[in-house]
């Protein structure tokens, strides 16, 4: 009875022991390499944003122009004589 009463002390401060450790070992990576790895990704993506912008002002286009592309194999297809055609699809 006094082995088994030792015993599951033993293993009761175990537990405590290994608790303890995993709690700390989590605040210590919280606190100093999760902002570590969170800043450097927030420096990247801010490089992309900035790198993203200078090849939109090389372009020529500003925020809020309007650009009409047309494709030239639907252009091709339809007869411009004919006038509008719309197709449509008939709903029971």
């Amino acid at each position: 009875m006094n082995l088994f009463i030792t015993l599951y002390i033993v293993n009761f401060l175990r537990t405590l022991i290994i608790i303890a450790i995993i709690y700390y070992v989590i605040r210590i990576f919280t606190r100093y390499v999760l902002p570590l790895i969170l800043e450097n990704k927030i420096k990247d993506m801010q490089q992309k944003m900035q790198e993203k912008q200078r090849q939109q002002q090389r372009s020529g286009n500003q925020d809020g122009d309007v650009t009409i592309e047309y494709d030239q194999k639907r252009n091709n297809i339809r007869n411009h004589d004919n006038g509008e055609y719309v197709d449509f699809e008939e709903v029971d």
